[in-house]
């Protein structure tokens, strides 16, 4: 029988019409085999093309951004009921010298803000800061951009007011921080937020190392890829990934379509105006800011979407105090906002400061995700900023 089937693939003894078949039938599996393997092929590329990262784009940093005091800038013409004045800035006490190794590791356990875990004797010859402007004593902006009241913030109007200057992007910039905290134990390390501008195309990365960064115990990169538009930023995609230990612990990817967000499980919910991600929220809150400085008033609020991995929701901030952060580089007049919710599980929530002379860039950035489970970031160094 085997003989008998040989002979027939190989078309021994068969008449020429047969062997015609034969051919053609191969022909056409061949064929058929061939548009399927392709098929396939093309298909995980393109499956592999929508869960690879964006390529991070590349930029040169050639100087550092000069304190200054903030220019007036664009504000909405909507008026509505005057607010109240800021009240002046608290006196801040000279800072304590940092804690020992070991005192540093206890308080990091009992006590997580530490003011003299976090700031640095200023140096005799550090010149003093220059002054936090006071918001000037105006009516409130309502924002006309945002269909729900409570998203007003997150969408600032973009038309100048009379002698105020329109809003510029800063160009692409670098921030470093020094990384302490608390992780089942003191952690040290090294964190830095990357801003970058390409056209009217924007990237917003946070990495964050705990470790020598030569020999990492764990690291996070957060990365924000979308468009600049006169809102503000408009995400396209977030991507989310640890490692520990040299192994990966997984990714979380989101994607923002025009009525909706892909959330990381693949469910879909619907976009809410002004949306941000983990990443963007801090560069978005500084063109908030920088464009309506009386949002910044001590006792206010500021309201943000966010799309987290697994929900899509409006935070809710408090503006704190004005606080005097002891950096390497000098004292430097901050606005300190908290989120008014404690995280849900699995999730972390952000305590951001932000220095009005550095262009209200976050200065500061507390991630928490318990009260005994948190880094703290504090500028390292001036922001490193691109030719353009």
């Amino acid at each position: 029988m085997a003989a008998g089937l040989t002979r027939l693939l190989l078309g021994v003894g068969a008449s020429p019409q047969r062997r015609l078949v034969f051919l053609l039938v191969v022909v056409a599996v061949l064929i058929v085999h061939g548009w399927m393997t392709q098929h396939l092929a093309e298909r995980l590329i393109e499956f592999d093309k929508d869960s690879a990262m964006p390529a991070r784009i590349e930029v040169a940093y050639v100087r550092e951004m000069a304190l200054s005091t903030p220019p007036p800038t664009a504000a909405p013409a909507a008026p509505a009921a005057a607010a109240p004045r800021a009240r002046p800035p608290r006196k801040v006490a000279k800072a304590a010298k940092p804690a020992s190794a070991p005192d540093t590791a206890a308080s990091a356990a009992s006590e997580p803000l530490v003011a003299a875990r976090r700031t640095f004797e200023p140096p005799p010859d550090v010149q003093p800061p220059l002054p936090v402007p006071e918001p000037a004593s105006q009516p409130v902006p309502e924002v006309a951009a945002a269909s729900d009241p409570a998203l007003a913030a997150a969408t600032p109007a973009s038309s100048p007011a009379s002698g105020a200057a329109a809003f510029e992007w800063p160009a692409s910039t670098r921030m470093s921080y020094l990384l302490t905290g608390n992780v089942q134990g003191a952690v040290e390390g090294s964190a830095q937020v990357e801003w970058i501008r390409a056209g009217s195309r924007y990237q917003v990365h946070l990495d964050l190392v705990v470790g020598p960064s030569f020999a990492p115990v764990a690291t996070r990169r957060m990365s924000s890829d979308g468009e600049i538009t006169e809102q503000g930023l408009v995400p396209h995609r977030y991507d989310q990934q640890t490692r520990a230990f040299g192994t990966d612990r997984g990714r979380a990817t989101l994607l923002f379509e025009p009525d909706s967000v892909v959330l990381a499980n693949g469910e879909r919910q619907a976009t809410v105006p002004g949306v941000q991600d983990t990443a963007s929220q801090f560069v978005q809150l500084t063109y908030v800011f920088s464009t309506r400085p009386d949002l910044l008033r001590i006792g206010g609020t500021v309201d943000i979407p966010l799309a987290l991995p697994h929900r899509v929701d409006v935070w809710t901030y408090d503006v704190v105090e004005e606080e005097l952060l002891y950096t390497r580089f000098g004292p430097l007049p901050s606005i300190h906002i908290k989120p008014r919710r404690a995280p849900k599980p699995g999730s972390l929530s952000a305590e951001i400061w932000f220095a009005p002379q550095l262009r209200y860039l976050p200065v500061r950035i507390l991630i928490r995700q318990t009260e005994q489970t948190y880094v703290d970031l504090l500028i390292e160094k001036r922001p490193q900023m691109s030719a353009q």
